[in-house]
């Protein structure tokens, strides 16, 4: 495999210093002050943060002037292994995306290029201010993306796709049910609670027309028995949607819930499609739902409605998807774009910036079960960071915060991000990656996945 020797960098004590702290806390408190940071965890917010340290010692010193200091990005609906199929796939339906397009290049992976694929998503990733993602894998060689996920040092739910029946998938992908499963729980036994617990697995069948009930009902047992998350694509393309109703006569989103795939340990990626009756099934069940603008709009499955699943209680993220069907996976780029679709959707005033930015962060890590740990930040929580620059032309010369971060910033303005109290982006460069040999690797094994997939 061709990978990184890559080293974390320790945890030091640090002190962020100078910035403006958009907390993204209950109640959005904006601090004009300093972050402290021992142990991997915040210590104290405000002007005097220093004065509260637990113990004496040398403090790193990141000078944030010029600069806004929030929470590292949650993103609950990532492809790392698509990152390699980046402009490999463009202007295409779903069904016929995936059928001609992303299925005959993940069956064509191999270790070498799943890894090259996994680094290349993750240091865009990081570069881009997110610390934490939930990734859905392909069908084989999950580890390979495991172990990528472990060396970059950030926070990782991941699951290994599972695919056991449908039309059109090729051979490469498609696997017997209880093949499937073993292969998860194996994966599971292997990985969840790695890292010194930043890595945790999640059952993931890829959505209804690639699997059977009796895989979806056996992940739904396994997880009730270990606590791991559920993740798949539910209601997202009009195609999909017929598709669908003609094989089982119902939407996804309700064969799903009797299966008993629902509930809170449950995401499911776009709801764009969803009815009425669905959202508040969503809502009560505790259904978690995660937007992907960008996603929905280059495949044309619509704009979801956001603002109403909020209204009525549905717990939402956001998210890129994969670098197919969005080109990158700039969280920048969802937050303006959820921010502007939300109000052609549902009015002007539907999905504030302020709001916005809470679906990045906060209501991200609300959806993966770990707001106690990270989405906002607060003292006792884990140091998940970034300082982003709200002084460059594009920005200036003022205004709300929420505004200049939602509309204007770009996540070339990132500065510095921490995750778990490592500094693993300094002056927007990355200390884990070689930036060069990462782009370098990518471009080779990109080339031999489109070879081997023939395309």
């Amino acid at each position: 495999m061709s990978r990184s020797s890559t080293t974390l960098p320790a945890r030091e004590s640090v002190l962020v210093t100078g910035g403006r702290v958009v907390t993204c806390d209950p109640d959005d408190r904006v601090v004009d002050g300093d972050v402290l940071i021992e142990d991997g965890r915040i210590t104290a917010i405000g002007p005097d943060a220093l004065s509260k340290r637990s113990r004496p010692g040398l403090v790193r010193v990141l000078d944030a002037s010029g600069c806004a200091v929030l929470p590292g990005f949650v993103q609950p609906h990532i492809h790392l292994c698509q990152t390699l199929f980046r402009g490999m796939a463009d202007d295409l339906p779903l069904l016929d995306w995936l059928r001609e397009r992303v299925w005959p290049l993940e069956a064509a992976h191999d270790e070498r290029s799943l890894a090259a694929s996994a680094e290349l998503g993750l240091l865009e990733l990081v570069l881009g201010g997110t610390t934490t993602l939930l990734d859905m894998g392909t069908v084989s060689g999950h580890d390979a993306v495991f172990d990528a996920c472990a060396r970059s040092g950030l926070r990782v739910f991941s699951g290994k796709a599972m695919m056991d029946s449908g039309a059109g998938v090729p051979k490469g992908l498609r696997e017997t049910t209880r093949r499937s499963l073993d292969e998860s729980d194996a994966l599971f036994a292997r990985w969840d609670g790695a890292a010194e617990g930043r890595l945790r697995y999640a059952y993931a069948p890829r959505f209804i027309l690639s699997c059977t009930e009796g895989l979806f009902r056996g992940v739904v047992e396994r997880a009730r028995e270990n606590g791991a998350k559920l993740h798949s694509h539910a209601a997202e393309h009009p195609g999909e949607r017929r598709a669908v109703r003609e094989l089982l006569g119902q939407d996804d989103v309700d064969v799903l819930e009797s299966y008993g795939f629902c509930g809170e340990n449950t995401l499911l990626a776009h709801g764009v499609q969803l009815t009425k009756a669905q959202e508040r099934r969503a809502a009560k069940l505790g259904t978690r739902f995660i937007h992907c603008p960008s996603s929905n709009l280059k495949l044309g499955s619509g704009i979801a409605r956001v603002a109403d699943l909020l209204a009525s209680g549905v717990k939402v993220g956001l998210a890129a998807d994969g670098a197919p069907c969005t080109n990158n996976l700039d969280a920048f780029t969802e937050l303006r774009h959820a921010a502007l679709l939300a109000k052609t959707r549902s009015g002007t005033t539907s999905l504030p910036a302020r709001h916005a930015l809470r679906l990045a962060t906060v209501l991200g890590a609300e959806a993966l079960g770990i707001a106690d740990q990270v989405g906002s930040l607060e003292p006792g929580k884990r140091a998940d960071l970034q300082v982003v620059r709200v002084d460059g032309p594009h920005v200036e010369p003022g205004g709300d915060v929420f505004s200049r971060l939602v509309y204007a910033c770009r996540s070339s303005d990132i500065v510095h991000v921490l995750v778990d109290g490592r500094l693993l982006v300094k002056l927007g460069e990355s200390r884990v990656y070689d930036r060069e040999r990462v782009t370098r690797v990518a471009r080779v094994q990109g080339d031999a996945v489109r070879a081997r997939a023939g395309l």
